[in-house]
């Protein structure tokens, strides 16, 4: 009977889908940027430096797959001192009671050859919206020189700033406006497989 049992039990196992596998993001090798039009002829270009989350990946089927991601907006770093303290006073991010922008997925569908779109919830200055990023990899599993499983991927989005309560701006003497209210998301993330 038990050998039965035991049989039964490896058979349902061997039948059973593949589960996903964790993989959590390494802050070391991974960050989030902006981009935005400065006065209507230049680009404004953003480093979120610190990003963290985690994804579940389910190679079998991707739309099984989780990912939640935070970033940290005090780290906001676009080169000019004077522009990163107004970007994070309450004019724009409010770092102090918002100190972190997140995303998290609602659905993942194939896109195309190593493409996906990730739809999910990306909240900012506690506004949460849906967003799609459209998300080049997984990359291929490589192991490193300590033994840890990595992957790559990277993943963009456009959003309209004012949607999130970013609604700062100047209009300029001959028309148009100092800020524009598209901003380009982009993120790049590497990921160590969970145990």
């Amino acid at each position: 009977m038990k050998r039965i049992v035991l049989s039964l039990l490896v058979l349902l196992l061997a039948a059973s889908p593949a589960l996903a596998s964790k993989w959590a993001i390494d802050p070391d090798h991974s960050n989030a940027q902006f981009k935005v039009k400065h006065m209507m002829i230049a680009t404004v270009r953003g480093d979120f430096p610190e990003v963290k989350g985690t994804v579940l990946l389910d190679e079998a089927d991707p739309s099984k797959s989780v990912v939640d991601v935070s970033i940290a907006t005090a780290g906001l770093d676009t080169g000019v001192e004077k522009r990163d303290q107004h970007l994070k006073s309450p004019d724009f991010f409010e770092v102090e009671k918002f100190p972190a922008m997140t995303f998290k997925s609602t659905s993942v569908k194939k896109n195309g050859d190593g493409k996906l779109a990730v739809t999910g919830d990306l909240t900012i200055r506690g506004i949460t919206k849906s967003v799609v990023l459209d998300v080049e990899g997984p990359s291929r599993q490589i192991v490193d020189p300590w033994g840890n499983t990595r992957i790559a991927a990277t993943g963009e989005t456009l959003v309209d700033r004012k949607d999130f309560g970013l609604t700062w701006n100047k209009n300029l003497d001959g028309g148009g406006i100092v800020i524009g209210d598209e901003v380009k998301i982009a993120i790049e993330v590497e990921l160590i497989k969970q145990p």
